[in-house]
């Protein structure tokens, strides 16, 4: 029998906030594309369905009850590992890079699919674990292989941005959950050592993207050109903005990918930091409502998973942040319920679908 107490405790202004965000992406899309020859079907109506497709996904997320998915989470990781595997094996090359499988007659991205189910399976492993006197070294062994395993799949493809935002999502939830002191101390040195050998590990495109990010001006026309039309974009913006449909980097087309990893630049030079500050006001209730709802979550596994969702938001705001402006490489992460994209619409409607399953049973034992 259903329980009407579910509707009750449902967080629906939560939910209005989260479509307020998906709206003003699309009117900024349909901004960006504008000056676009007419397709078959427009890129900002192809996000409203996307928007209406994750709609539908958080409303199945929300008729099921959470908990089921600390039994699901070990068949689901093993599900996905092999999905990733099969990508390397014989999926889709696009751009380089090989990050699609086809199944079914649709083209499937499983290291976005991987990130919640990582949520799902950290979430399991420390409610279970819960150490409160914070994990030790050996303690986090486990969750290290569950992590870095895809995180290793994920770069092959080769995908650095996805699987350095896997590992984020990993670490804080680790950091949540209360690691000793000499286990950070010795995480933080292997890291280092990591990211310094990691050099001669990466492709050689990766590295121009970072030389690049350190120097966008050895290269204008080249390498360089994304970062430096979005942060002239940025700053043309100024404090009002030159107003809606106005910006000249979006509009006549100086800026690349504006519809995807570049979304905010054109939003900024047409509504200026006052627009900037809203949004970002927006994205910050998001998160931190998030944390509200974990922190009120009567069980452990809820109360990682809604961070675990937290976690992934917060990481793909601040890359992609970072990125227009120019304070990191360009590794095309969209902004959350933004940029334009199938793929990350779902992966993100998905993980506000938990967050709000979490909170509408916070009163169910």
């Amino acid at each position: 029998m259903f329980d009407r107490r579910l509707i009750t405790n449902f967080n629906w202004a939560y939910l209005l906030l989260v479509l307020m965000i998906c709206l003003i992406g699309i009117a900024n899309m349909y901004s960006a594309t504008s000056s676009w020859t007419a397709a078959v079907l427009p890129v900002y109506l192809k996000q409203f369905y996307w928007v209406g497709i994750g709609l539908a996904i958080v409303a199945i997320v929300c008729l099921f009850d959470y908990r089921h998915l600390e039994y699901l989470s070990v068949p689901l990781y093993g599900c996905n590992l092999l999905l990733l595997g099969m990508v390397l094996a014989f999926g889709k090359t696009s751009m380089g890079a090989t990050r699609w499988i086809g199944l079914a007659g649709l083209n499937v991205q499983p290291s976005e699919i991987m990130k919640i189910v990582i949520i799902i399976a950290l979430a399991r492993y420390f409610s279970e674990k819960a150490n409160l006197r914070g994990f030790s070294l050996g303690e986090l062994v486990l969750p290290g292989l569950i992590l870095g395993v895809p995180a290793l799949l994920i770069m092959k493809q080769p995908d650095l941005g996805t699987a350095l935002l896997v590992l984020c999502i990993g670490g804080t939830m680790a950091l949540f959950a209360g690691v000793r002191r000499s286990a950070i101390i010795f995480l933080g040195m292997s890291g280092v050592a990591a990211v310094c050998g990691g050099w001669f590990l990466l492709h050689d495109y990766q590295k121009k993207r970072i030389l690049t990010f350190l120097n966008p001006e050895q290269d204008p026309l080249g390498a360089g050109y994304h970062i430096i039309q979005s942060k002239i974009a940025v700053g043309s913006g100024g404090f009002n903005g030159l107003g809606f449909m106005k910006g000249t980097q979006s509009q006549l087309s100086f800026l690349p990918e504006r519809h995807t990893d570049f979304a905010f630049s054109v939003f900024a030079e047409e509504w200026g930091l006052t627009g900037c500050l809203l949004l970002l006001a927006f994205y910050c209730l998001i998160v931190l409502w998030g944390l509200h709802i974990a922190l009120r979550s009567n069980d452990r596994f809820g109360m990682y998973l809604a961070i675990g969702v937290c976690a992934m938001l917060f990481w793909h705001i601040v890359v992609n942040l970072g990125m227009v402006i120019g304070l990191l490489p360009v590794v095309g992460v969209p902004l959350p319920l933004f940029s334009y994209g199938g793929t990350s619409m779902v992966t993100t409607m998905t993980g506000i679908g938990l967050l709000l399953n979490v909170g509408m049973r916070r009163f169910m034992f």
